[in-house]
């Protein structure tokens, strides 16, 4: 019988060792990646990469120079901290604040390959070896903001991606097909946002019984 019990403590006496090793081993919830390990299932991965530009501060106004009605001038961009294995860069720049005949909206500029070693874009041309896209005029040219005066104003996004490797798309290529070509190759991304060029004016409205004579027809983008 006491054989028996000795038994019975000696295994539940190891039992516990076992267990206190094994918790002793892991990490503690607060512990960093690194000690960690690899993590599983999923999670944002892709590097913060860093754009700025000296033509306009990310959620500043355009300025004229810059802008459709303006200049229309490309400005120049800072490219920094993109991954060592970038081999090009693809550009979007669209207005968020106009619908085109359902939930797209108005294309500007699109410019893709340039190549991944590039830190700066300089004003007024990209790098060479870069390929400029159609915007919405089907033109192969920057496209700066121009929408009209109105009520608020509107925002343009430039979408920066970094993609593992160069695109085999024509010139001709459209947004659509350009976002196909990049997918599983975006490792990572930024974006600035900039207000249109144009402040905001008050909207008139007609006293009763009298219309307004002037109609501001420009076109909205």
């Amino acid at each position: 019988m006491r054989a028996r019990l000795f038994a019975a403590l000696t295994l539940l006496v190891s039992g516990l060792l076992f267990v206190a090793t094994v918790d002793a081993q892991q990490p503690s919830a607060g512990g960093s990646p690194s000690q960690q390990g690899p993590r599983r299932g999923g999670g944002f991965r892709l590097v913060p990469l860093l754009i700025e530009s000296s033509a306009f501060p990310d959620g500043g106004v355009v300025p004229d120079k810059y802008s459709f009605r303006g200049g229309n001038t490309q400005p120049g961009f800072k490219i920094s901290n993109a991954p060592p294995e970038t081999q090009s860069f693809a550009i979007i720049l669209h207005d968020i604040d106009v619908a085109i005949g359902g939930p797209g909206d108005v294309l500007h500029w699109v410019a893709f390959n340039i190549p991944g070693t590039t830190t700066e874009i300089p004003e007024g041309k990209l790098p060479e070896g870069s390929v400029t896209g159609k915007n919405m005029r089907g033109d192969n040219t920057y496209m700066g903001p121009g929408a009209p005066p109105g009520p608020r104003y509107h925002h343009y996004v430039f979408e920066f991606y970094a993609l593992n490797s160069k695109l085999d798309l024509p010139a001709t290529a459209s947004r659509a097909e350009l976002l196909e070509a990049m997918k599983g190759k975006v490792i990572a991304k930024a974006a600035m946002w900039d207000a249109s060029a144009e402040p905001p004016r008050r909207v008139l409205r007609p006293r009763a019984g009298r219309r307004l004579r002037h109609v501001d027809r420009s076109p909205c983008f």
